[in-house]
């Protein structure tokens, strides 16, 4: 049967399965186990999908006779699945099956009522062409991008190595404030409606006054447990040391992080990656509290550890290249007029998703340390 005309039709099928399949079991139901794909033992020209009622061509006599049906065999169904969408997943080909029946009937029914031979069809058809080639030229170009030889990967290995630098550091978080005193100005804020005017803007400003003296304790403190780090004492000792000053009830985070790369940190804190094995940095401070580090070791990320991270870095910058030469190869002028200020809203096709390695696979950055501004979670040393 011929089922090119159908791939137009069916361009979002899949993208839609995909969607609907991500979506999570209710809380409530275990996941089912996902059955074993038995797809391969198939042989090609064996039935897939048999459609009564539907021909494969337009039949003389009113489609609804009983012998009309149509018959695709693996091959086709497979043809037709990798044209909308390369490496289909044993769910994506069933909700393709579940949807390729109504469509094949509706589209013979239209074709039946001459709804292919009107000035909407064709035109909307062009529409759909210049979709369905955008489509193959991203795929085309993604596929360009994906063929990196390992002589590539090793060039920027060593063009890049700072990028696969690693750190093994140890850390102090100092926090901006105590923690019992923010609790006990709320409790205060309770008795408020008690206080006149001048007797509020006395005690906010005894509040704002004890709050500050609080915050240059803390700074101090910062400051002295920086000296006793560059001098040598334990690093973790000043940290149960900090978060007891700080009014924190809370276990000590673990101070030392084994393996940080540069993208590990945040930006204000990058300084750290320069110093020497044994050199404590300056306090780094921020809304948060105040960091000091201490340098341990530096290392480089074995090239085979790097390669997957390396490819996907490659690959993704080949790719945006392309997609910005594209993107620089025309421009427009619309008519505000006809579409009003400023004029249609833009609408740039993104490159298609690269996929990401997930966290702890050999290759990948390591997770990003608390952002600027925030306390490090705590955990167990």
């Amino acid at each position: 049967m011929r089922m090119s005309w159908l791939v137009c039709v069916l361009l979002g099928t899949l993208s839609w399965g995909q969607a609907a399949q991500s979506a999570p079991p209710p809380p409530s139901q275990a996941p089912a186990a996902t059955p074993a794909d038995t797809s391969a033992s198939v042989p090609a020209d064996a039935p897939v999908l048999t459609i009564t009622g539907v021909c494969a061509e337009k039949p003389a006599a009113s489609s609804a006779s009983a012998d009309c049906k149509t018959v695709i065999t693996k091959a086709e169904f497979e043809k037709l699945a990798n044209a909308l969408a390369p490496n289909t997943t044993p769910q994506q080909r069933k909700q393709l099956a579940s949807v390729l029946p109504r469509l094949l009937a509706m589209s013979q029914q239209a074709k039946e009522r001459g709804m292919d031979q009107t000035a909407q069809y064709t035109e909307t058809l062009e529409y759909v062409k210049m979709q369905v080639l955008s489509n193959q030229l991203q795929r085309k170009l993604q596929d360009e991008a994906a063929d990196i030889s390992d002589a590539d990967i090793e060039k920027y290995y060593k063009d890049n190595p700072e990028a696969f630098e690693q750190y093994n550091l140890d850390r102090i978080f100092v926090p901006r404030t105590k923690q019992g005193v923010e609790a006990e100005a709320a409790e205060d804020d309770d008795k408020d409606d008690k206080l006149t005017a001048q007797q509020k803007k006395a005690k906010e400003d005894a509040e704002k006054a004890n709050a500050q003296k609080n915050e240059e304790a803390m700074t101090k403190l910062a400051d002295s447990l920086r000296a006793r780090a560059a001098a040598g004492e334990d690093i973790a000792k000043l940290q149960k040391e900090a978060f007891d000053a700080g009014g924190m009830k809370i276990e000590s985070p673990t101070v030392n992080l084994p393996s940080v790369r540069r993208n590990g940190l945040p930006q204000p804190h990058i300084a750290v990656f320069d110093l020497k094995p044994g050199e404590v940095s300056q306090v780094i401070s921020d809304a948060g509290g105040h960091y000091i580090y201490k340098m341990n070791s530096k290392s480089m990320m074995p090239l085979d550890q790097a390669k997957n991270e390396i490819r996907g870095k490659i690959q993704n910058d080949r790719l945006r290249e392309k997609m910005e030469k594209l993107n620089a190869s025309f421009s427009s002028v619309s008519n505000e007029a006809y579409f009003g200020p400023g004029g249609p809203a833009p609408m740039p096709t993104p490159p298609p998703r690269m996929p990401r390695p997930r966290p702890g696979t050999p290759g990948t950055a390591p997770a990003a340390q608390p952002s600027s501004g925030q306390t490090p979670a705590p955990q167990k040393n």
